[in-house]
């Protein structure tokens, strides 16, 4: 596997967090929903490519589903599709493989189609100083699923999954120094403005996330 360049300052590798139920969705992999005649998933791609080293899916069951992407598919290795940490713990494990020496890594939902061009350089700044994991927030939320975290995490972390059976992101994140990132609350589209971490869970979220997508006909 390539190794980013050394120049490349923000290039962490990044875990695309796609094991999800998708029960507002109706079911199945909602990544793979089309919006402006793409997959969620494939604009998720195209707003970190500028900003992270090798990506990679974590997602459960038949790995060719996402095969047209060109991108790692890694698994939970804890049974049973415990939530997003499983995910987390899977890219953790795959960026020690995969990039011997790595500090950290980015992790992100599949449904956010809007990610800020900015996103790594932010959380980078934010895991400075001794933290241990970096959250994005934005309009008075934070968005646990969508960080950095440190590469060292990964023992403690599969012992909260295994052992204590933790599922709850903020209560992992309470356990550790964790960096409360702001983002500004905006993202200008076509169709209109958004918060960058916008999550489309429902048919009529992915009804929106296309309006925007469209400029506006003039009246």
């Amino acid at each position: 596997m390539k190794k980013p360049a050394e120049t490349t300052r923000f290039a962490v590798p990044a875990i695309l967090l796609a094991g999800g139920k998708a029960s507002r969705m109706g079911g199945g992999d909602k990544c793979l929903r089309l919006l402006g005649g793409r997959p969620l998933l494939a604009h998720v791609i195209a707003r970190l490519k500028a900003q992270t080293g090798e990506m990679a899916i974590n997602a459960n069951g038949d790995q060719t589903r996402f095969a047209r992407f060109g991108l790692a598919v890694v698994a939970d290795e804890i049974a049973g599709q415990p939530g997003p940490l499983a995910g987390i713990l899977a890219g953790l494990d795959w960026a020690v493989r995969a990039w011997p020496g790595t500090d950290c890594i980015l992790s992100v939902s599949t449904d956010c189609p809007f990610l800020p061009a900015d996103l790594v350089a932010r959380l980078a700044a934010g895991i400075r100083d001794g933290a241990e994991i970096a959250i994005a927030a934005s309009n008075g939320r934070t968005h646990p699923v969508i960080g950095l975290w440190r590469v060292a995490l990964r023992k403690d972390l599969r012992r909260a999954l295994g052992l204590e059976g933790l599922r709850r992101v903020e209560s992992y994140c309470d356990r550790h120094r964790t960096h409360i990132v702001n983002f500004p609350g905006v993202v200008n589209l076509p169709g209109g403005s958004v918060d960058p971490f916008f999550n489309a869970n429902t048919p009529e979220d992915l009804a929106l996330a296309e309006s925007l997508l469209k400029m506006p006909t003039g009246g």
